[in-house]
């Protein structure tokens, strides 16, 4: 019996013994696995790609309660809601890892009216992109942390980075519109219909280095000027800006009858003065051709009246401006020596004409007259106004009348033609800063520089026109193409006003 309970003992002792090593080895291993896990490199912060970088712009905008969502930068952790009965989306993401190696990474949120939460992670593929519009305002990064079990939010304040300071990107996802759906595009910058076969210089997109600006959104841009009056006012160039907003805007328009010009005109070099209705947001999107912004007119010179640029007198057609929401001016492709007579007997102030004075000068005084008007007629914090910079020419060999071509470039430069008198900028800058209305100057100047390519060239006009192999448009630009880029711009200066007067 003794012998009997020494063995039992025994036995005992054995298997305790037994079961302490298993037990401690399991234990040591499973945190060496969860230490090794932690402080491995593959599994450190990653940063998402930044949403409006993708093909499509995922950006996640609850209602007027994000500071119950968003907090020093973070979202809060995870919850589910049983009674919660709110869209789910599925966002894949490009995330940039160590050694800049790419993968996708998924993760399903559920958007709520007053909340953002992750949910289940097994969830079915992205589907709906409509579900997530609008937010780059509001968040631009995500950060997964080690264990994909939160989402934090880094918001780059886009307000400190140089939009200008960028390279044009190949985008597939490009072009905005097509040309054959847009009716607005008249002859000289319809280049694709014209027989132009190289349509990629539709598909450069401007990415600023530091920080990212929205892809255009029709609807949202429309929704900005509901009610509104949209006005461009200046030459051709701004024309062509123009006829690009409005072919961005009809591409969220389904019925083509709730949009028309009212007065029933068509689009034509010939006509000036446009206004076009989109009836279901009860806005319109004005232009109304003004050379130089100052009145063209006559003076006497001797016994003689001669055609001269009354300087001191803004333009007679300003009476249409008044009372717009958004304006949009721009003056500089008519400053030049060959259109102003090489300032000989054509500058007038009063009822003084000069016998000479140059381009500079008479600039800066007409861009003074037109700043008076905005200071007295219009009313801030109802107008926002916009001058938009000096568009490049590229003419090679020649002026626009002496062989001057670029038809056989098909790619934006890879550096600054450099071809571009800063002068005029510099003006408009200096009178601006003086005026006490705000003005936001809209510099395409140096980003178009590097567009040589998307220039109408020989396809400004129609097949076997006469002098169409003769003369090149080096100046204005083929729709769909640069001018959406100025138009984007355009749209982003909108959203960042309005969030800026939200917060006011």
């Amino acid at each position: 019996m003794e012998k009997q309970r020494s063995f039992s003992f025994k036995s005992r002792s054995k298997f305790l013994v037994f079961f302490f090593i298993v037990s401690s080895s399991v234990l040591f291993f499973s945190f060496l696995s969860i230490w090794v896990f932690q402080v491995s490199p593959l599994n450190h912060q990653l940063k998402f790609q930044s949403f409006s970088s993708l093909s499509h712009t995922f950006v996640i905008k609850p209602h007027n309660s994000t500071d119950n969502v968003i907090r020093n930068g973070s979202l809060s952790k995870p919850q589910y809601n049983k009674s919660d009965h709110s869209s789910s989306i599925q966002v894949q993401v490009l995330v940039k890892g160590v050694d800049d190696e790419k993968k996708k990474i998924k993760e399903k949120i559920k958007v709520k009216e007053s909340e953002i939460v992750l949910g289940n992670k097994n969830a079915a593929n992205f589907t709906s992109p409509d579900i997530i519009s609008k937010v780059t305002e509001k968040v631009d990064i995500l950060i997964v942390n080690e264990n994909n079990t939160n989402i934090e939010v880094e918001k780059r304040d886009n307000s400190k980075c140089d939009i200008l300071n960028g390279t044009w990107v190949f985008d597939e996802s490009y072009p905005l519109y097509k040309s054959d759906s847009c009716p607005f595009i008249d002859e000289g910058f319809s280049c694709e219909a014209n027989g132009r076969l190289n349509t990629n210089y539709m598909k450069w997109r401007w990415q600023p280095h530091e920080c990212n600006i929205p892809r255009f959104d029709a609807v949202k841009m429309l929704e900005l000027i509901r009610g509104k009056r949209l006005v461009f006012v200046g030459d051709s160039i701004n024309r062509n800006q123009w006829e690009s907003m409005l072919c961005l805007l009809k591409s969220a328009i389904t019925d083509p009858k709730r949009v028309f010009e009212t007065h029933g005109r068509r689009i034509t070099k010939e006509k000036g003065n446009y206004s076009f209705k989109f009836l279901d947001y009860k806005c319109t999107v004005e232009y109304y051709v003004s050379h130089f912004l100052v009145h063209e007119g006559k003076g006497r010179v001797g016994s003689k009246r001669v055609q001269t640029l009354k300087i001191d007198t803004l333009d007679r057609g300003s009476s249409r401006w008044k009372g717009a929401d958004i304006l949009v001016f721009n003056s500089a492709h008519w400053w030049s020596h060959a259109k102003t007579k090489s300032g000989v007997n054509y500058y007038q102030e009063r009822n003084q004409v000069y016998p000479h004075l140059d381009v500079p000068t008479a600039f800066k005084r007409a861009l003074t007259t037109w700043a008076s008007w905005v200071d007295k007629y219009v009313i801030p914090g109802k107008t926002q106004v916009f001058f938009r910079s000096s568009a490049p020419t590229h003419f090679r060999g020649g002026a626009w009348n002496a062989g001057g071509h670029c038809k056989e470039v098909n790619q934006p430069l890879n550096y600054s033609s450099n071809i571009f008198d800063p002068e005029k900028s510099l003006i408009t800058e200096e009178v601006i800063k003086q005026m006490k209305t705000p003005v936001t100057i809209l510099n395409v100047t140096s980003l178009s520089e590097f567009r040589i390519d998307g220039h109408p060239s020989i396809y400004g006009k129609k097949p076997g026109k006469a002098s169409r192999s003769h003369v090149e448009d080096c100046s204005h630009w083929c729709l769909p193409g640069v001018p959406d880029t100025w138009n984007e711009l355009l749209y982003y200066y909108l959203q960042s006003n309005k969030k800026v007067s939200s917060t006011v």
